[in-house]
């Protein structure tokens, strides 16, 4: 197949480079948020509807009535710290893996 514009059809690689970026944002997420349920104990989710801005400053009002308390398993920073290591890990080694494959 002739080359386009961009020269995408004559790269010598059989991993697009986006898809490397995409693992590498992925992995990066995970251990944001892995290292953040680490760090609390719980998050109080609050309806946009029912909550106004002045119930926030208010030291004595509540924000709102049916906030929703998410409180993460034991074993959740964990598993998120592993998987985007892991996944991070991966987007590093796997293009190189595939690059060989295709001169070989």
């Amino acid at each position: 197949m002739s080359t386009d514009f961009f020269g995408f059809f004559n790269q010598p690689e059989a991993f697009p480079p986006m898809w490397r970026s995409i693992f590498l944002a992925l992995g990066i997420m995970a251990i944001i948020v892995g290292a953040e349920c680490l760090v609390i104990d719980s998050a109080s989710m609050y309806s946009a509807n029912e909550t106004r801005p002045s119930s926030f400053i208010n030291p004595a009002g509540s924000p709102s009535a049916t906030a929703k308390v998410w409180r993460p398993k034991e074993w959740m920073p964990w598993m998120l710290l592993a998987g985007g290591t892991i996944t991070i890990l991966y987007a590093f080694t796997l293009p190189k893996r595939f690059r060989r494959n295709a001169i070989a």
